[in-house]
């Protein structure tokens, strides 16, 4: 498994136990809309927010706090992965 494989399962993990209410957990893509499918709200996000920084020690500025980096589970790989260096990421 590479080290970006592993970040999308952890996100992936993280999204499953925290917001994916359904039985059909393996037919959400990685670049499913995570808000247009009605898993994440405003709330949601908050908590987003608070995991990635509490779980890959990054900082979420306000201004990053937007779709392009939360949107998807491949966004929120994308986004991490420029803000943290590859080795600390695995």
């Amino acid at each position: 498994m590479t080290m970006e494989d592993n970040l999308t399962a952890r996100i992936r993990h993280f999204v499953e136990d925290n917001f994916l209410f359904r039985e059909d957990a393996d037919e959400l893509a990685n670049d499913e809309s995570l808000l247009d499918a009605g898993l994440i709200d405003s709330t949601g996000i908050l908590e987003l927010v608070s995991w990635i920084e509490a779980e890959f020690g990054v900082r979420m500025a306000d201004a990053e706090i937007v779709p392009e980096n939360l949107d998807t589970i491949a966004a929120i790989a994308a986004y991490l992965g420029r803000k943290r260096p590859a080795s600390l990421v695995a």
